[in-house]
């Protein structure tokens, strides 16, 4: 689908043990896009309880406005575990370049 986010299970696994840890079963992974960062656009993560009337659900587990969808569509959403730390990271097919921390990108 056009407005579509591709969650990998590694990701909704990280939601489910944040849930677990924070006691609350409504807990979602909170995506947006802003301006900035050393590529343009950057990545923000938060953990939200609240939904707004205008957000968008994926999966149940992740949430995005629309504006920021715009810029994701397509994307696919991994968690990774390594010696490099815990973080989220989001595979972007529309971004023509990233920084080197994944958080930061250009179209």
């Amino acid at each position: 689908m056009a407005n579509e986010l591709i969650i990998d299970q590694s990701a909704l696994d990280e939601v489910a043990r944040e849930r677990t840890d924070s006691g609350t079963a409504k807990t979602y992974l909170r995506i947006s896009v802003d301006g900035g960062g050393c590529s343009g656009f950057q990545y923000k993560y938060e953990w939200a309880h609240d939904i707004a009337e205008d957000d968008l659900i994926f999966q149940d587990a992740i949430v995005t406005d629309s504006l920021s969808l715009k810029y994701m569509v397509g994307s696919e959403i991994k968690f990774h575990n390594d010696m490099m730390g815990r973080m989220f990271q989001i595979n972007n097919p529309a971004a023509s370049s990233s920084c080197g921390c994944g958080t930061s990108f250009s179209i």
